[in-house]
């Protein structure tokens, strides 16, 4: 997957400094080994979407109270539901670094958090490529936790995408997704064209975030 160093150094918190040499070599050796360790896998599946009220989404048999995703989800039918990871040999290559060298712990969690977003953006493409094969247009993508969508619904997502089972990928009994470096979201599918092209932290309503673009 291509992944642009310069969303690593965002979340390394360089805004408008840039790294000297040595903190550039790190990164560098850090990407290299963490790329040897990832074993990307994804799945998506297309769901009926049914709004029977305001704020009020059924997709499949889940039911869910978003304001955020209704307005997102407007005028569509139907939704992908998707599930992507880097896999358990990122979450085993974090933690060992946690215990022997922690500054080498944050440059892998940056990159990591860089490398599933990247992936996702492969997902969400071929996504896209096969709702144009059915006449459909794609809205931008929305995870668990963006706004007010609740987190709770990864056990709704991973249970209807069979996630445990086709790509490894659990929800933990506190709603976090192992391994860590995983992303479930839906995508809405509309018969119309519109040019909303929000997404990422232009989607999410968490203004707070440090990581905010």
């Amino acid at each position: 997957m291509q992944v642009d160093k310069s969303e690593i150094l965002r979340y390394l918190g360089y805004r408008t400094q840039t790294p000297d040499e040595v903190v550039e070599q790190k990164i560098d050796e850090c990407i290299h080994t963490l790329e040897q360790q990832t074993e990307p896998k994804s799945i998506y599946r297309a769901f009926d979407l049914e709004c029977l009220e305001p704020d009020k989404l059924w997709i499949a048999d889940a039911s869910i109270d978003s304001r955020d995703l209704s307005k997102n989800l407007i005028g569509c039918e139907k939704v992908y539901l998707m599930a992507a990871t880097l896999g358990l040999g990122v979450d085993r290559l974090i933690a060992r670094a946690s215990a022997v060298r922690i500054s080498d712990a944050v440059i892998y969690q940056a990159a990591a958090a860089a490398m599933i977003e990247a992936y996702c953006n492969e997902v969400n493409e071929a996504v896209r490529k096969e709702a144009e094969l059915l006449g459909l247009y794609c809205r931008p993508r929305f995870s668990p936790g963006y706004g007010d969508f609740s987190i709770m619904h990864q056990r709704d997502f991973s249970r209807l995408l069979d996630t445990p089972r086709k790509i490894g990928l659990t929800v933990t009994e506190s709603m976090l997704l192992v391994p860590i470096k995983s992303v479930t979201a839906v995508i809405g599918l509309s018969q119309k064209l519109t040019h909303c092209q929000q997404k990422d932290c232009e989607a999410c309503g968490k203004m707070d975030c440090i990581y905010r673009r």
